[in-house]
């Protein structure tokens, strides 16, 4: 009887693994190897894809928010999710809950993993409960991804074990939780932490410590000053590579500035136009007029000039969303607003300069000085004179999440609730400045969504999205200037809520017999109600993506189907590649279709084979050099096709292919793993003969580099396999700051070796722990592996300002009564690369070695 084939845990995933700062290339390639070794179908984004392939995609790893079609993508229903979901998965055998693996940073506690000890069980259920609705995660036991310990004393058993194995794990009062959840916000932990929580010893007019804000640089005004100076030249802003883009006349700038940022923008690979209908980021000052309704309706990229600046300041995409002061801002105050005065109090740096134009943009008045006839006092904590004398005068006195959610649902919010009065003992709120993120719904429902007359008129079927732009521009009413004919103060904003409940009605074609029953007739059941409600609901966002369904079906008719398109027998490999994607894409070998005339075909899906090896290239010239990255990637998906995943970790490697013997940082460490050491000849019979060959039958031989550098190939893979990674188990090695080859490269050496490696920097540290990987059977127990040792290492040259170190190394390492030793990089190059330990007076550097003249 056949045995029935286990499915692997990701079999009906297709995975858009989306890169960043924080998931880099190589990164992504390593998770979408773990994906397809275990079933899934991993597609690499450099930028964000499209929104046509939607269609196919189950889940989208990404470490942030901030990428083009985020919003798109959570309307769709569509889990983005952190690359730790993938892992988790993998280590519980089943997909793990994607909200608890959420970039989106409203689930504060996303990045805790919390533990109770000994705690009532009200307040650990309490606890437990807020975290998980908060994105956390929670584990009855004390394991290696805990985070966080609630206690109230550090002398449980628990807090003992953390203290004893040196673990990583915050211990903190319940009183961190509670605040936290009733803010709303995740604030510094500090104050709370055992054995000695500031909280509980400071007094009440202790002066309350406050710390830089980060998340406001480039944020904290709508309308700056003057352009930024890059920190990168205009070529290399890839943020705006292929982008086209509309500088709105409303932003008021000079002609000498305005050609100034088309020139940053053309250098950088962007295009400039005054046509909204052809650009894909619209930057303008404020949320009216013809060119922002039109990109707001079309889901544009709408941003101000304070958001552009921030891209050329730190080219790194930011939805303008994400931080309220990079969005334009409205011409008319929010509803009640303008009768406001506002001051502030106890916030410092750039957590009040936002303020202050926070407040300007919501419409209200801020004072420098507090007086009797202020409304409202925004303090970032109760404790000051200010605050005093504000109760006593029985003005209103809030924290900023008041000004905050106001601004970001355009409306005043009730001062009476809880969260906006809540000051923590010991924080400034100034830290959690700046974190409240716009609401695309109530932008949408305030600012640009369509007049009924357009709501209700149907949308043709086969047109295109730029069909239906077009048609909507020529209907938008204009005046004799070009530009819409509704001003400032025409701007739709009155009485939203009967002109949406109409417009929904209207655009329901075949309107369900429920939806015709009076809204108040007698008989009517709230269940009924709500029923009907989201019904109409559903319906009115169906006919929002009309259009886009309608371009679908369309498509869908087309040879290979919509995401494919028509091929071409020229075609490179029949393979099409997506500029902005690394994910390749099976062809079918036929003639470019004729769009709409052409057969419906079904598109037979190619597979790869199984992945029988794992690839470690270095030193391939044939990958070396610029203009070579297109090619390079063509042969990796070349290769994978045959059977062989290439990969960049050393720790992943089954083969290591190379020219010859080399000192590259990928050779030296993949030695460590004794893998099967092939010559780049194997990957170029590969690529020419399109087949998988034998990797026996091109061995690497190079006996001139093994003489000069005195050892074996054969015998250091022996040693490698013995020595499993610990060769230089409980060295400690330093490294002067500007060694030649760079201090990461000899710190990925020693560390793959098993071994310590630091910077001096005229310090040594006392002692080193080094821990065991917990697992899920050994209840979490640690052990001290660290032997002693009676040398520390120094890696230098012989040069004058490095000697200039020595003798305050030595000073140091008799001062903790260790020998101290300054070596050669050689020294650590020739043990790693033979699997050796040698002695290290044979490479030992002195004074009588310096060079005359600095290096």
């Amino acid at each position: 009887m056949a045995t029935r084939e286990v499915p692997k845990l990701f079999e009906q995933c297709r995975i858009f693994i989306l890169c960043s700062d924080e998931l880099p290339l190589e990164a992504a390639e390593q998770l979408a190897a773990v994906i397809e070794e275990n079933g899934g179908e991993p597609s690499i984004h450099e930028s964000s894809p499209e929104q046509t392939e939607l269609i196919e995609c189950t889940h989208i790893v990404s470490s942030t928010i901030n990428f083009q079609s985020y919003d798109y993508f959570s309307n769709a229903l569509i889990p983005i999710i952190k690359p730790a979901w993938v892992h988790t998965s993998l280590s519980k055998r089943k997909l793990a809950n994607p909200r608890q693996h959420s970039p989106d940073p409203r689930l504060f506690l996303n990045d805790v993993v919390v533990t109770c000890g000994d705690i009532p069980e009200g307040d650990k259920d309490a606890i437990i409960g807020g975290v998980l609705a908060k994105g956390g995660l929670y584990s009855s036991r004390l394991s290696a991804t805990v985070t966080h310990l609630v206690d109230l004393t550090a002398d449980s058993d628990k807090a003992r074990v953390i203290k004893a194995k040196a673990m990583r794990v915050k211990i903190v009062l319940p009183h961190w939780f509670d605040d936290c959840l009733k803010l709303g916000q995740r604030i510094n932990e500090k104050p709370y932490m055992l054995p000695d929580p500031e909280i509980l010893r400071a007094g009440p007019e202790d002066p309350i410590r406050w710390n830089e804000n980060k998340n406001l640089a480039g944020a904290s005004t709508p309308v700056p000053r003057a352009m930024p100076t890059p920190n990168s030249t205009p070529n290399q802003l890839k943020v705006f590579e292929g982008k086209s883009i509309l500088l709105s006349s409303d932003l008021g700038i000079g002609s000498h500035l305005l050609q100034s940022i088309e020139a940053v923008l053309q250098q950088s690979g962007a295009t400039v136009t005054s046509n909204v209908n052809d650009a894909d980021w619209v930057v303008c000052r404020f949320r009216e007029g013809f060119v922002y309704r039109t990109a707001s309706r079309f889901d544009k990229v709408v941003g101000n000039l304070a958001w552009l600046y921030y891209l050329m300041t730190f080219n790194t995409y930011t939805r303008p969303l994400s931080r309220p002061l990079h969005y334009p801002i409205s011409p008319t105050p929010i509803p009640g607003f303008e009768k406001f005065k506002i001051s502030l109090s106890n916030y410092v740096g750039e957590a009040r300069i936002y303020l202050e134009n926070l407040i300007a943009a919501t419409g209200a008045e801020c004072t420098k000085t507090l007086r009797q006839e202020n409304t409202h006092l925004i303090t970032a904590h109760g404790n000051s004179e200010k605050c005093n004398a504000a109760r006593e005068w029985g003005l209103q006195v809030v924290n900023h999440l008041w000004l905050e959610d106001s601004y970001a649902k355009w409306k005043g919010q009730p001062v009476s609730d809880p969260r906006y009065s809540h000051f923590p003992l010991r924080t400034n709120l100034s830290d959690i400045v700046g974190q409240k993120m716009l609401d695309p719904t109530v932008l949408k429902q305030v600012f640009f969504s369509m007049p009924v007359e357009e709501q209700a008129k149907p949308t043709r079927a086969m047109q295109s999205k730029d069909q239906n732009t077009e048609e909507f521009l020529d209907n938008e009413p204009q005046n004799a200037d070009g530009g819409s004919s509704e001003t400032a103060q025409t701007t739709p904003r009155i009485a939203r809520k009967e002109s949406r409940r109409s417009s929904d009605k209207q655009t329901i074609q075949t309107p369900a017999p429920s939806r015709l029953i009076p809204e108040n007739k007698e008989n009517e059941t709230p269940s009924s109600t709500n029923s009907r409600r989201s019904k109409e609901a559903a319906t009115a966002r169906l006919h929002d993506y009309a259009p886009d369904l309608a371009l679908y079906e369309k498509e869908r008719k087309r040879v290979g189907g919509v995401i494919y398109g028509g091929r071409r027998v020229s075609d490179e490999d029949r393979v099409k590649i997506d500029k902005n994607s690394k994910k390749r894409r099976s062809a079918d070998p036929q003639e470019e279709s004729d769009g709409d005339q052409a057969p419906e075909v079904k598109r037979q899906k190619r597979t790869r084979p199984p992945i029988s090896m794992h690839l470690l290239i270095t030193g391939y010239q044939k990958w070396i050099g610029k203009g070579n990255e297109k090619k390079e990637d063509a042969d990796k998906r070349h290769l994978r096709d045959l059977g062989i995943m290439v990969v960049q970790d050393a720790r992943r490697c089954t083969h290591l292919a190379a020219p010859t013997i080399l000192r590259t940082t990928k050779f030296v460490n993949a030695l460590a793993y004794s893998p099967a050491i092939t010559s780049v000849d194997f990957v170029t019979s590969c690529l020419e003969q399109d087949k998988l060959l034998d990797p026996k039958d091109f061995p690497l031989v190079d006996k001139a580099n093994e003489a000069k550098f005195k050892f074996s190939l054969a015998k250091a893979a022996d040693n490698a396999k013995k020595n499993k990674n610990k060769l230089l188990k409980g060295y400690r090695i330093y490294c002067v700051d500007d060694i030649r080859g760079g201090f990461e490269a000899f710190k990925s050496i020693v560390d793959t070796n098993g071994g310590e490696c630091l910077l001096f920097r005229g310090r040594l540290a006392l002692a080193s722990q080094s821990r065991r990987e917990e697992s899920d059977d050994d209840e979490n127990e640690m052990e001290d592996d660290e032997p002693s040792q009676r040398e520390v290492f120094l890696l230098s040259s012989a040069e004058p300002r490095h000697a200039r170190l020595w003798p305050r190394f030595r000073q140091l390492a008799s001062d903790i009564r260790k020998t101290p030793r300054i070596v050669s990089v050689d020294w650590l190059l020739d043990m790693a690369m033979s699997q050796e330990l040698r002695a290290a007076e044979d490479y030992e550097v002195r004074e009588d070695m310096v060079q005359d003249a600095e290096g």
